[in-house]
């Protein structure tokens, strides 16, 4: 016989023998995946057998709006997608290394065995990647480049100082409202600079479901931002970067598929807001997370002025318009509900940062307005209360404080002397809830015991300035006039009034402190501790900490928004910078004096490296780490005091296991649907182990429209995570 054929022959006989081993296999695996009536199950495999960590995907358009459920397999390719509505599905394969498999029609109750697709080639595969792994394609100036020398110099704006206010930018300017490196941020006709400015100048229609009326003004936002860079370098980096994609580069790695207890996650994601963009979440009383138990949850959209809900049990959404001002509309297209929070009886509180936006709109409209809605109420400015007194907030009533009564379905504005942005309960007896302000100067509360006993914000509400203890006798000099003004001349002997710019903000369990991330400026950012004393507000304290300084002059971490606080007492501070920060107040040696400005407590951080790929050469990470939380009762599974936060570019939640370890769980379909602001956890039933609890969190991003599938008005989505036993857990 000819060796030839002889080769042959033996190729036949190896390859006959494969497939009846992957036959055999397969047969075996299926048969220890259990059959359950509202479950879908079988094996994945591929040319080589069972394929590990990845996705199976099982979708339905049955239901009122539409349901995806999403399971990991295991280390011999079992799946097992769990809690199905009894509908029809396409079930099919997505993974690293592979490209989708056919879809399959399935019901539950019936196990399905799927091959996997290997992808023909490197670039095929890197379709599937998250948006950071082609973000990391992207070449920032050189440290050598900074401080900018302006347009004739080298390009880049004077205000630059350093990389890292450049990187910061990359966050706060860009990635903050949508992902960078997702397939139409990567793609563009016209690879150049002027193909990049015609793309930033572009907007929405006016009335447009996903941003409203603001299509022009994120439009100018983006071209301000392209400016602070040094439009022409600026321009100049996008534009390469999109030429070098173009012409076929690829991420240099790949992504992980999930590993260990990441293949234990259930993704479950649904369609809600009817294709307007969602900014935040809730589904509890954080402080006890077995408030409103299988009840709807519920988000805002800030470019449209709805609250919206999906119902979890019934698989269906809707949404609830917020009035207008003083004009006797229902719905407000101009209301601008940023962020929202559940209380104790299961109302939405959330605030409102357009109050001057729907005055003005009103008045263009010919509508009359009355004159003190246009600027803060009387008793916010004449000394009639005791913080009037000591602080007086005249000016335009820019912002306030929207109630939701889900029980009566009526929506109330409340007037705030004070700026609100994020807001967080207290643990006390008056259910007190905080805001940070974006302006930073002041922060504020509304007693909401006090408010439902009387409807009168001059009786409930509070505020005090920021004011550091920096003559060090433990407390805070009661005569303004008397407090240091920050970045002027210090006197050891006085107190000193800062600006910290707040965002995410927490409260602490047990010491009724509240603590926010202060994000402006970005570089370097800091964590603030926010006290109000025994006799507010003259026993108000703010104490401040930034990460420390390098040697260098440049800081460890940078770019924080999100803040968390366990009941050990653990601060959590997610950087956009790539690091997740741990503080522990109780290691400071010094928390008052002169010097207690920032810099005062190194000994009380410790930082952890998010994995993933950076942003070319730089130091920065190439996901960014928006808002976070500790996840304080065990609602993902993964334990008690569980720190997480969410990686916006990345599509993924991530968690900080014991020992510092970093945990993924992606959301690989739609791709881009999981740009997410903030996250909350709920307890529906504390007797059924994991399927009795789960995190919520919902795609954030103002385009909508970016995500896989394009324009079509289904998104954005709603996701619970739940981490169970094992792979095969039911």
């Amino acid at each position: 016989m000819r060796l030839s054929s002889i080769l042959m022959a033996s190729a036949a006989f190896v390859t006959a023998n494969v497939l009846v081993s992957q036959s055999s296999f397969a047969a075996a695996a299926s048969a220890a995946v259990p059959t359950v009536a509202d479950a879908i199950g079988g094996v994945v495999t591929g040319p080589k057998g069972p394929e590990a960590g990845v996705w199976v995907i099982a979708e339905t358009e049955d239901t009122p709006t539409r349901l995806i459920k999403i399971v990991v397999t295991d280390d011999q390719g079992r799946y097992l997608i769990p809690e199905l509505p009894k509908h029809k599905y396409k079930v099919w394969v997505r993974g690293y290394g592979l490209v989708d498999s056919q879809h399959v029609d399935a019901t539950p109750g019936k196990n399905v065995n799927l091959t996997a697709v290997v992808a023909p080639d490197a670039k095929a595969a890197a379709q599937y990647y998250p948006a950071n792994y082609w973000l990391s394609l992207i070449e920032p100036p050189p440290v050598t480049d900074f401080p900018g020398t302006g347009p004739k110099g080298n390009g880049i704006a004077p205000t630059m100082a350093t990389q890292q206010h450049w990187l910061a930018h990359m966050t706060e300017g860009c990635m903050l409202c949508h992902q960078l490196g997702d397939v139409t941020t990567r793609t563009l006709l016209n690879n150049n600079e002027e193909g990049w400015s015609e793309r930033i100048s572009k907007a929405r229609e006016l009335g447009d479901v996903a941003v409203g009326n603001l299509g022009k003004s994120y439009s100018h936002d983006m071209q301000n931002n392209m400016t602070r860079y040094g439009l022409q370098r600026g321009l100049k980096m996008f534009a390469d970067w999109t030429r070098r994609i173009e012409k076929g580069d690829i991420p240099a790695t790949a992504p992980p598929r999930p590993q260990g207890v990441e293949r234990n996650a259930v993704v479950t994601v649904w369609d809600w807001a009817n294709g307007g963009q969602i900014h935040d979440e809730i589904s509890t009383d954080r402080r006890n997370p077995s408030t409103n138990k299988d009840g709807r949850v519920y988000g805002v959209s800030p470019s449209t002025g709805y609250f919206q809900w999906l119902d979890p049990v019934k698989n269906e959404a809707g949404q609830v318009g917020i009035p207008g001002i003083g004009n006797g509309l229902e719905h407000d297209i101009n209301a601008y509900p940023h962020n929202p929070m559940m209380d104790q009886k299961g109302r939405i509180w959330a605030t409102d940062s357009s109050r001057g936006r729907q005055i003005n709109s009103a008045a263009e409209r010919g509508e009359k307005i009355n004159a003190p809605l246009g600027a803060r109420a009387p008793y916010c400015y004449d000394g009639s209360t005791k913080y009037s007194k000591y602080l007086p907030m005249p000016g335009n009533n820019s912002s306030g404080i929207i109630l939701y009564d889900t029980a009566t379905q009526k929506v109330e504005n409340i007037p705030a002397c004070y700026s609100t942005h994020h807001l967080a309960f207290a643990y006390d007896k008056d259910n007190t809830l905080f805001f940070s302000s974006p302006g930073g100067d002041t922060w504020g509360w509304i007693n909401t015991a006090v408010w439902d006993q009387t409807h009168d914000a001059a009786k409930a509400e509070g505020w005090c300035p920021h004011v550091l203890d920096t003559n060090g006798d433990g407390k805070i000099t009661p005569d303004m006039n008397a407090w240091n003004v920050a970045g002027k001349t210090a006197d050891p002997t006085k107190d000193t009034r800062i600006r910290a710019g707040g965002y995410g903000m927490d409260a602490h369990p047990k010491d009724g402190s509240m603590w926010y991330a202060s994000n402006s400026p970005s570089v370097p950012s800091a964590v603030a501790r926010l006290s109000v004393g025994a006799n507010p507000p003259e026993t108000c304290m703010t104490e401040y900490y930034e990460p420390p300084k390098k040697a260098d002059g440049t800081y460890v971490a940078f770019d924080t928004r999100g803040i968390g606080v366990g009941t050990d007492g653990i601060v959590h501070a997610s950087f956009g910078s790539g690091k997740i920060g741990k503080f522990d107040r109780s290691k400071c040696k010094v928390l008052k004096g002169p010097t207690a400005t920032g810099q005062h407590c190194p000994e009380g951080w410790t930082f952890i490296d998010v994995p993933g790929p950076k942003m070319g050469k730089s130091e920065a990470n190439a996901d960014w780490f928006y808002l976070n939380w500790v996840d304080t009762y065990d609602t993902l599974g993964l334990g008690a005091n569980m720190p997480l936060t969410v990686g916006s570019n990345s599509d993924a939640l991530i968690a900080l296991m014991p020992g510092d370890k970093v945990v993924n769980f992606r959301v690989p379909y739609p791709i881009g649907s999981f740009y997410s602001r903030g996250m909350d956890g709920r307890i529906d039933n504390p007797n059924t182990g994991w399927k009795g609890k789960g995190i919520w969190a919902s795609q954030g991003k103002f385009p909508v429209w970016h995500q896989e599938g394009g324009d079509e008005g289904r998104g954005p989505q709603l996701i619970k995570f739940q981490v169970r036993p094992d792979p095969l857990a039911h």
